[in-house]
């Protein structure tokens, strides 16, 4: 219900639909699907980890195009990707503005869930959706085997 509340109308705005799959929303998986034409898909998939206190909760967002109607199988598709929205933030695009590229958005109460879940709703508006319909690529990063 707070992830709907918190992102739902925004990805409802950009035509994502929140799949009905209460088997999986029972295992912390929430899956937000849109055709983009041409046979591909584009998910917006939470996967929610909880734990007791005093330990934090956590969860990560990752974006998938593919031709598969489940984002986790790998498709020989030429436009086929799947990436964390972290790791599309922080590496791909060299935005640092999160701890780590390989992160995890830790809660310990509703309120920060609501702050954690608003975070990702931002990213995916300004970098994932725009990236899953083609429309923003990350620029090329110069590695220290590509430098001269």
């Amino acid at each position: 219900m707070i992830l709907l509340t918190v992102v739902g109308q925004a990805y409802a705005a950009a035509g994502f639909r929140l799949e009905d799959k209460p088997t999986q929303w029972a295992g912390g998986q929430f899956r937000f699907r849109k055709s983009l034409g041409d046979e591909l898909f584009a998910f917006i998939a939470y996967q929610h980890l909880p734990y007791p206190d005093p330990q934090p909760s956590r969860f990560r967002v990752t974006l998938a195009r593919t031709d598969k109607s489940n984002p986790a199988l790998t498709s020989h598709h030429p436009q086929f990707d799947r990436r964390t929205l972290s790791i599309l933030v922080v590496q791909d695009f060299g935005v640092d503005i999160l701890p780590a590229a390989d992160y995890w958005w830790p809660y310990k109460n509703t309120d920060e869930l609501g702050r954690a879940l608003a975070e990702t709703g931002h990213l995916v508006a300004g970098y994932g959706i725009p990236w899953l319909k083609g429309e923003l690529t990350p620029p090329e990063r110069k590695t220290a085997e590509s430098v001269p």
